[in-house]
């Protein structure tokens, strides 16, 4: 029964893409099927989900990868019922329906991004540190998947790094703390050998010149150090664009009016915020703050689901890769026609109201039934609302794909655990 109700449970969470007769894409999504395809390093993303993209559609469809996707978390969220009590089929067919219908988890099932892998990456921490033996809490499989989904993101590497500290504390297993060594390690490999630069992110330095610059205090920086510094961005003082995605990727913006684009830039991005960070840290920080706050409230669907950019930035990469038929079936989804974002977009009121609610009952279960699932889903969402934020501007979607597990917590702890065994039933069944 487990393999069919999994399978089910995978249908369900994949009804936006059912319903919108493809895959859902994103303008990134081109430069993944890039990376795969060339295979080709990109200078702005880890090189991890692309070949995994690459080794999913076997240049036959997009459809695999959706599928791979939506059965992997069907099979997590078996497990993380399965480390509380023993699972049923009806009981994971109407968890899986609950957060089909009530959340943002099958919408980014759905979508071929590594957004998934944040809620994943959780999953398989929480199960890694505290699955009872008999559920399989040391098997490999979930330490290389774990380590993959950490290293799809720069911002999943603080997001592991305190969903793994928090759960040592609380009694895990401190090879919890594996996965996030891993993907350092892929990572600083893939870019020597990809980039010929050791490092996290060698060109990170300039989306974080980005958001500093829009936020203000690199601003007041290169208006003490210029013209002596020399930095190019001088020439920039007084008509930087007021947005950081204009400063990034508009084509006449401070990135790329250079020939050099952001690798020319990023040892000069390094220098500045090096500089801001010295000379402005309480502004810095009052700005990163702000930032994860409204990162935090940001949970909307539909900043993915446009046809935005779709025809110049998809649609090369299913001309190159694909058989003639998969560029019919992107173009007769409704996403291509720009009809899928009004689909969502009246689940946006019901699902506010239960994320509110299931938060209130995460932070009761922590508080009352010392349970480790909801610290740490709690722990994660706050941590990727300050990553996200800091490093970037505020997106729905960068909060919206994982804040969906203060839902998952309450609903699986809920059904046949004692009061009171939160924290004891794992560690007691776990160590």
């Amino acid at each position: 029964m487990r393999p069919l109700a999994i399978a089910a449970g995978a249908v369900l969470l994949a009804w936006p893409a059912l319903v919108n007769g493809y895959p859902i894409v994103f303008s990134d999504t081109h430069a993944f099927l890039v990376m795969g395809g060339e295979p080709r390093m990109v200078w702005d993303k880890p090189f991890v989900y692309g070949p995994v993209l690459r080794l999913l559609h076997w240049r036959i469809s997009l459809w695999l990868p959706l599928a791979a996707q939506v059965v992997l978390l069907s099979w997590l969220l078996w497990r993380v019922r399965a480390a509380f009590a023993v699972p049923t089929a009806g009981f994971h067919l109407g968890l899986c329906a609950v957060l089909a219908a009530g959340s943002a988890a099958p919408w980014f099932a759905s979508l071929l991004m590594p957004d998934i892998l944040a809620p994943v990456a959780v999953l398989c921490l929480f199960l890694i540190g505290f699955s009872p033996k008999r559920h399989g809490g040391r098997h490999w499989g979930l330490l290389v998947l774990a380590s993959v989904a950490i290293a799809s993101h720069l911002s999943y590497l603080p997001l592991a790094a305190v969903v793994g500290v928090l759960a040592v504390a609380l009694g895990g297993r401190r090879v919890v703390l594996v996965p996030l060594v891993a993907a350092v390690g892929l990572l600083v490999a893939g870019n020597a050998i990809g980039h010929g630069r050791f490092g996290l992110s060698p060109y990170g330095s300039v989306f974080a010149l980005a958001r500093l610059v829009t936020d203000g205090p690199a601003q007041a920086v290169l208006a003490r150090e210029c013209p002596a510094s020399g930095w190019r961005m001088c020439e920039w003082q007084g008509r930087f664009p007021a947005d950081s995605d204009l400063f990034l990727w508009d084509g006449k913006g401070p990135v790329w009016s250079d020939p050099g684009g952001p690798q020319a830039l990023a040892p000069e991005a390094s220098a500045i915020v090096r500089a801001t960070l010295l000379g402005e840290p309480l502004w810095v920080l009052r700005t990163a703050l702000g930032n994860a706050g409204e990162q935090l409230l940001r949970v909307r669907l539909g900043d993915t689901l446009g046809d935005d950019w779709l025809e110049s930035s998809i649609t090369g990469s299913l001309r190159a890769y694909f058989p003639a038929a998969e560029m019919a079936r992107f173009r007769a989804g409704l996403q291509a026609q720009d009809r899928l974002r009004a689909v969502a977009a009246p689940l946006n009121p019901f699902h506010e109201v239960l994320l509110l609610a299931g938060a209130g009952a995460c932070v009761v279960l922590a508080w009352r039934r010392r349970s480790v699932l909801a610290m740490l889903v709690l722990a994660a969402v706050l941590t990727n609302a300050a990553a996200a934020g800091a490093l970037s501007r505020p997106h729905d979607r960068y909060q919206a794909r994982i804040a969906w597990l203060v839902l998952l917590a309450p609903l699986v702890m809920l059904p046949g655990v004692r009061p009171g065994s939160g924290l004891r039933h794992i560690r007691s069944s776990g160590r």
